[in-house]
Formats: C-alpha cells, structure tokens, sequence
C-alpha cells in the first residue's frame, strides 16, 4: 500500500523541481535580456553616424560662413563635396531669429545649398539659376517669423530671395569652382566676405 503513495509522492516532488527550474531558467533568461538590452543601448552612439551638421561645428562659430578644407579622397570635411569646389559652411540655429545670407561669389561656376540638421537639401540654387549677376541675397526664415515681418517689413525684402522653412537648425554651404589657381585668391576672399547672420544684425 506504501509504494503508490511513495511514489506519487516522488512524483510530486520532480514535478515541484520542474517547475522550479522552469522558473529560475525564465529569471535567468530576463536577467541575460536585460543585460543585452543595456549593452545595445550603450552601443548606439558608437553606430550612429555622426550628422554633416554636427561635423560642421568643428570647422568654426555658428553665425558666420567658415572656410572648409579641401575635400580629399578619405577625408572629406563633409559627405558628398566636389573635389574640384571650394567650400564654406555656416551652422544656422533659427530660434535666434531669421537667417540673411549674403555673398558676391565669382565666375564661372557658384551654388549654394541649405540643408537642415539631418544633412538633407531644404534649397539649393547656383550662378545660372540666381539670375543676379554673382550676387546672392538670402532670406531663411520661418512661417510665423515671415507672418510677423510682413505686418513691419525691412527694406529691400522684395528684393531677397526667400527662403520658408520649418526647420529651425540647418547649415548654408556655399561652393566655388576651382579650376584655375590663378583665381583661387580671388575666391578664398569671396568665401571670406560671405555673411550668415541674423537679421537683427545688419
């Protein structure tokens, strides 16, 4: 009579071991989860590719147009230039107010890109699209900023190329044609002379 009960009894107690080890492998298996999940989180900045916006800020100040180095193989200062262009960047931030892009850019060949914080092209124009004689005249600005300037407008808006965007942090790269190193002088002065400003300051 003993041993059906000896052995339900030695069957209740693998039962309980089962479920015993059942329940350390699931706490076992969060534990190693968790660990995993904290590791890749911890990685992701070591993956991310680091934004031409944020490479930008090593070339110089926000606010002003800063000379770039030539763009080599390997070692471009940015992804995607021209090595046969001079360039120059300025980091915009348009929370400070209205960006004014000026530049007297000379033949044969001039562009100009606005690109916002994810590198990707909001505008772009060159010599042949201005229409103003190497003059460029730019106004970035967004539509709450151009609803109030228009109620008080500065003299010569008409006269800017307007440029309505809603996202505030970007980057204005200007681009040279390099052709002849005689005029590479002339140039570099150009790039120089370009302001990137807000409006408040001119």
């Amino acid at each position: 009579m003993s041993a059906p009960g000896s052995m339900m009894k030695r069957l209740r107690g693998i039962e309980r071991l089962d479920v015993a080890r059942g329940f350390a492998l699931v706490l076992a298996g969060l534990f190693l989860g968790g660990i995993i999940h904290v590791a890749v989180v911890m990685s992701v900045p070591h993956f991310v590719p680091v934004t031409a916006y944020a490479r930008a800020a090593a070339f110089g100040p926000d606010g002003v147009f800063n000379r770039l180095p030539d763009s080599r193989p390997g070692a471009e200062p940015l992804p995607m230039l021209d090595p046969m262009m001079l360039h120059a960047a300025c980091r915009f931030d348009l929370d400070d107010g209205p960006l004014k892009i000026a530049a007297a850019l000379p033949p044969p060949f001039w562009s100009f890109a606005l690109f916002n914080a994810r590198g990707e092209a909001i505008y772009s124009l060159n010599d042949r699209t201005s229409g103003n004689d190497g003059m460029l005249d730019v106004l970035v600005i967004t539509t709450e900023q151009l609803s109030v300037l228009r109620e008080d407008p500065p003299p010569g808006l008409e006269d800017l190329i307007v440029i309505e965007t809603a996202e505030t942090l970007g980057y204005a790269l200007l681009r040279s044609f390099d052709g002849d190193p005689m005029r590479r002088d002339i140039k570099e002065a150009a790039l120089a002379e370009a302001s990137c400003r807000t409006l408040d300051q001119e």
